[in-house]
């Protein structure tokens, strides 16, 4: 059973658009590529696909728009990135760690941004 046959069994047709894309590129890939671009497990796509992952599904949505549906988002200390750049970097941003310029930076403008603060990333 192909990643679409097996979202389609669980979500219903039509999918939305979001999980069509996800099990495409599980399809024309594999599982655990999908999730390693998405900095998720493969489990975890599993479970998404199965319509049976019980923690932040939105999260999980804004990574695929980001990697795979051209999402963007405005970020004060990049300019505009995409929607799952920017929460990898709220990911991040939840330990301070001092190992580069860059790290620092984005670790105060991701906990001063009015998106982490909102959405809790």
């Amino acid at each position: 059973m192909s990643f679409v046959e097996t979202a389609e069994k669980a979500w219903g047709k039509p999918l939305p658009d979001w999980i069509a894309v996800l099990a495409r590129q599980c399809d024309e890939g594999t599982q655990r590529k999908a999730a390693e671009r998405l900095g998720y497990s493969a489990g975890l796509v599993s479970n998404v696909l199965r319509k049976s992952y019980a923690g932040n599904m939105a999260a999980v949505e804004q990574s695929v728009r980001g990697a795979w549906m051209g999402d963007t988002v405005v970020c004060p200390a990049m300019g505009t990135i995409p929607s799952d750049t920017c929460l990898d970097w709220r990911r991040k941003a939840k330990k301070f760690a001092a190992t580069n310029n860059h790290r620092v930076r984005m670790f105060k403008a991701c906990n001063a941004c009015a998106r982490n603060q909102k959405e809790g990333a």
